[in-house]
Order: C-alpha cells, then sequence, then structure tokens
C-alpha cells in the first residue's frame, strides 16, 4: 500500500484500470459536444465518438491536448485553411484533419 491507502499501480487490477480508462473516454466525449460553439461540438463530438474508444492512454493525452486549444484555431487546421503547427501534428491530429462529419439520422 502507498501512503494514501491505495495500491501501487504494480498491484491495480485490471479491472480498476480499465474502468479508469472507459471513464476518461466518457470525460472527454463530453468534452468535445460541449465546446462553445455549434459546429465545433458536432465536428469533435462526432469525431470522439468515432475514435476515442480506440485510444489508449497517450492517445488520450493528445487528444486532451488539442481539446485545450481555441475553436478557431482547431477548424481552420481541420478545414485546411492553416497548416498544422508542428507541435500538434500528431496522430491524433491527422485522424482529426482527415474525419468527415456526417449528420447523424434525425438531427
Amino acid at each position: 500500500m502507498t501512503e494514501n491507502g491505495t495500491p501501487p499501480a504494480s498491484e491495480t487490477p485490471a479491472s480498476e484500470k480499465a474502468e479508469s480508462l472507459e471513464n476518461r473516454r466518457k470525460r472527454l466525449r463530453f468534452r468535445s459536444w460541449h465546446r462553445g460553439t455549434r459546429e465545433m461540438d458536432l465536428l469533435m463530438g462526432s469525431f470522439a465518438d468515432a475514435h476515442v474508444g480506440d485510444f489508449d492512454h497517450a492517445m488520450l493525452d493528445r487528444f486532451e491536448a488539442l481539446l485545450e486549444l481555441g475553436d478557431p484555431d482547431l477548424y481552420d487546421w481541420m478545414s485546411g485553411r492553416e497548416p498544422v503547427p508542428s507541435e500538434h501534428d500528431t496522430d491524433v491530429m491527422r485522424l482529426l484533419t482527415a474525419f468527415r462529419y456526417t449528420p447523424r439520422q434525425g438531427s
């Protein structure tokens, strides 16, 4: 046990690690759907629904870093108006720029 009473990471059951990963995915999906502008809510939320379930912790880190950025920058990069800066040119950003939004039935 650690000082705060939790088991060391090496002793954490796999089910708890998976739950933690799933909770993080849910949180990031929620953040993706609640950006602030309707257009980016639709783009980022749909992207998250399509891809976040397959992301590992490292990819979730990179996606979360993108969620910290402003909508105008992300939109310009996604639409090809501006090149993606090298510090944000990651596998996740390439997936995002290749993503094509399609409206859901009834939307």
